[in-house]
C-alpha cells in the first residue's frame, strides 16, 4: 500500500510525456476546488442568514414556552411543579389569540398578545423599540405596543389623541343578527409604544396588551394559552427543557427558541440542503474530470507499469496505484478549494465585500457568513467520496495485459 502511494504521488507531481495530460489533471483539480469554494461559501452564507435570524426571534421570543398539546388553553396551577424547579429565573403567563382591531376607518386583524407588566423582564423588548415605551400598565386607560408594521397599516402612532377598538366575539354565544355589536366584546386603547422585530408575523400583526385586558377579552378568568419562562444564567437550555417535558407528560410541550419558529427554519433548512444537493451536483461534473485524467495517465504509463511487473507488481497494486493518484487529484482540489472558500468568508466577515444592495431597508447591509466546522467536514468528505468514486470505475476496468 505504501510502496502504490509512494508511485501515485511520482506521477501527481511529475511531469507527463505529453503535456495535454498535465493541463488535464490540473482542470480537474482546478474544477474540484471551484466546487467545493462554492459549497464552503454558499453553506456558510446559509448559516449566517440562519443566525441573523435567530438574533432577530431571540429579542421577542422566549428561552423556553409552554403550550398544552390539546385545547387552546390551560390552567397554570396544572404545571405548577415546573415553575417551581430551581433554573428559572421568571415565568410570564400569556393569553393569545385573534382579533380585530379598528382605528379611524380603517380595520385590521390582529393577533393580540396579553401580557404581564413585567413582560420585558423575559425578553429584550427595549433594544427593539422604535418609539414610546413598553407600557401597558396606565391606571385610567388601556395601552397597547404594536408592531411597526401594524402601526402603519393602522396610520396609528404614540400618544395619538385618537383611540383604537378591539372587537372580539362572545364565547358560547350565537350572533345576534339584530343587534350583531352584542356579540362582541369591544374595548379601546391608547398606542404606547411601537416595536420592529423585522419579521412580518410579528411587526405586522402583532399588538401587545395587558394580561388583565386580555382576560376580560376573551373571558378567560384564570386560563392561559402560554406560559414563557426565562432561565438563569448559566442553565443548560436543553437539560432543563428535557426534565421540564418528563415532568410534564404528553399532555404539554415546551418549546425552545428553535421549536418556536420550527416552521420557519426548516423551510431555511430545506432550502440550504437542497442548494448542497446541487452544488453537489456541480462538483459530481467537475470529478469525472478524473475519469479523464486517469484514462490518459493510464496510456502514457504503459511502459512504466510494464517495468513494475517485471520487478514483481501484481494486477491489484497497478490499480491501486491509479486510483491513489485520482484520489489524490480529488484530495488536492478539496484541500484548495477549502482553504481559499475559508479565506473568502474571513474576507467578507471582516470587510464586507458583497452586499446586499437593499440599502438602509435590509437588516443588515452585506451577505452575513458563519462558518461551521461540520458543513466543512461535509464537504471535504463529499468530494473525497466523489472522487473516490471517480477514480475507482477506469481503475478497476485497467486493463494490465495490454
Amino acid at each position: 500500500m505504501r510502496f502504490a502511494l509512494y508511485i501515485a504521488k511520482r506521477y501527481f507531481f511529475s511531469k507527463k510525456k505529453h503535456h495535454a495530460i498535465n493541463w488535464v489533471s490540473i482542470i480537474s483539480v482546478c474544477g474540484v476546488a471551484v466546487s467545493t469554494i462554492a459549497l464552503i461559501c454558499i453553506l456558510s452564507v446559509f448559516n449566517g442568514f440562519q443566525s441573523v435570524i435567530e438574533g432577530l426571534f431571540s429579542n421577542f421570543d422566549p428561552p423556553l414556552e409552554i403550550t398544552a398539546v390539546r385545547g387552546k388553553t390551560f390552567e397554570p396551577d396544572s404545571i405548577k411543579v415546573v415553575l417551581q424547579d430551581a433554573a428559572i429565573e421568571t415565568f410570564c403567563e400569556v393569553i393569545q389569540d385573534n382579533a380585530l382591531v379598528c382605528y379611524g376607518d380603517k380595520q385590521q386583524p390582529v393577533r393580540v398578545k396579553g401580557v404581564p407588566t413585567n413582560y420585558n423582564t423575559i425578553n429584550q423588548l427595549d433594544s427593539i423599540l422604535l418609539d414610546g415605551r413598553f407600557s401597558l400598565d396606565d391606571k385610567y386607560v388601556n395601552t397597547a405596543v404594536l408592531g411597526v408594521g401594524l402601526a402603519r397599516t393602522l396610520g396609528a402612532g404614540v400618544h395619538f389623541v385618537e383611540p383604537f377598538w378591539l372587537y372580539v366575539p362572545r364565547r358560547n354565544t350565537s350572533v345576534n343578527m339584530l343587534q350583531p355589536e352584542k356579540s362582541f366584546y369591544r374595548e379601546f386603547g391608547y398606542v404606547s409604544g411601537i416595536f420592529m422585530v423585522q419579521q412580518e408575523k410579528y411587526d405586522q400583526q402583532l399588538m401587545l396588551v395587558s394580561l388583565d385586558l386580555a382576560r376580560k377579552l376573551y373571558d378567560y378568568p384564570t386560563c392561559v394559552t402560554a406560559i414563557e419562562l426565562k432561565l438563569k444564567p448559566g442553565s443548560d437550555e436543553k437539560k432543563v427543557q428535557a426534565r421540564m417535558q418528563q415532568l410534564l407528560g404528553d399532555d404539554y410541550r415546551i418549546k425552545n427558541r428553535y421549536e418556536q419558529q420550527e416552521d420557519f427554519f426548516h423551510m431555511l433548512q430545506v432550502e440550504k440542503w437542497v442548494t448542497y444537493l446541487i452544488l453537489s451536483f456541480i462538483l459530481l461534473i467537475a470529478v469525472f474530470n478524473i475519469i479523464g485524467s486517469l484514462s490518459m495517465l493510464m496510456i502514457d504509463k504503459k511502459k512504466d507499469v510494464q517495468v513494475l511487473q517485471n520487478l514483481g507488481a501484481t494486477s491489484s497494486m497497478i490499480r491501486t496505484i491509479f486510483l491513489f493518484e485520482g484520489w489524490m487529484i480529488a484530495v488536492v482540489g478539496a484541500l484548495v478549494g477549502v482553504v481559499i472558500g475559508l479565506f473568502l468568508c474571513f474576507l467578507q466577515m471582516e470587510f464586507g465585500l458583497i452586499s446586499l444592495g437593499g440599502g438602509d431597508g435590509f437588516v443588515i447591509a452585506d451577505y452575513p457568513v458563519k462558518i461551521v466546522l461540520s458543513d466543512i467536514l461535509l464537504v471535504l468528505g463529499t468530494v473525497i467520496l466523489l472522487g473516490f468514486l471517480a477514480a475507482f470505475y477506469p481503475a478497476k476496468h485497467y486493463n494490465d495485459k495490454e
